[in-house]
């Protein structure tokens, strides 16, 4: 897989990932087109503001659209704020194939290193069995006292509660140093 930036003919295809049921299962509502196109200029200007973003995600082979991945800059605030989430999104297609691990692994390096962040942290509805798994593969520490009720979302609403995760750069660092090439 491969991370890059946006293109403007990628609209259609990031439109059709947010307006998937599936895909956005585990958010409040599917996005209209108009919503994605401007969550994809939000998207934008975070590049231009942090160095950093969500990258569109694609195959290598024959450049087919996966869906996003990468860092932002958490938009709300709560007790482990300010502080740069890294997340990711993909077609049902590109489900259970390691996709996500592997684009979250690109971005902690991309964070950790050029990016000089000291902590990344994932975080999702404690029912997005799936995200939660892949934060476990990533082995991000779970931060149970750091849970929360997302403050974008209804307090009662069933997507309200998450679960947090944290990976320090000390600690990104010391596995990498652990890991043979």
């Amino acid at each position: 897989m491969r991370l890059r930036r946006w293109r403007a003919d990628d609209l259609d295809a990031f439109a059709a990932l947010n307006a998937d049921s599936r895909v956005m299962a585990q958010f409040p509502a599917p996005l209209s087109r108009a919503e994605s196109e401007f969550v994809l200029a939000q998207i934008e200007a975070g590049f231009e503001r942090n160095g950093f973003g969500v990258w569109a995600l694609e195959t290598l082979d024959e450049e087919h659209f996966l869906g996003l991945a990468g860092l932002s800059v958490v938009p709300f605030a709560a007790d482990f704020t300010p502080a740069v989430e890294v997340g990711w999104r993909l077609l049902p297609a590109a489900w259970g194939h390691g996709y996500a691990t592997e684009a979250a692994l690109a971005a902690f390096a991309f964070g950790f290193g050029a990016g000089k962040l000291e902590e990344i942290v994932s975080f999702a509805s404690t029912s997005n069995t799936r995200s939660i798994a892949v934060m476990e593969r990533l082995a991000m520490q779970r931060d149970a006292a750091g849970d929360f009720k997302h403050p974008l979302i209804d307090a009662d609403h069933p997507l309200a509660p998450h679960v947090l995760y944290r990976l320090s750069a000390e600690e990104w660092r010391r596995r990498e140093a652990a890991t043979p090439e």
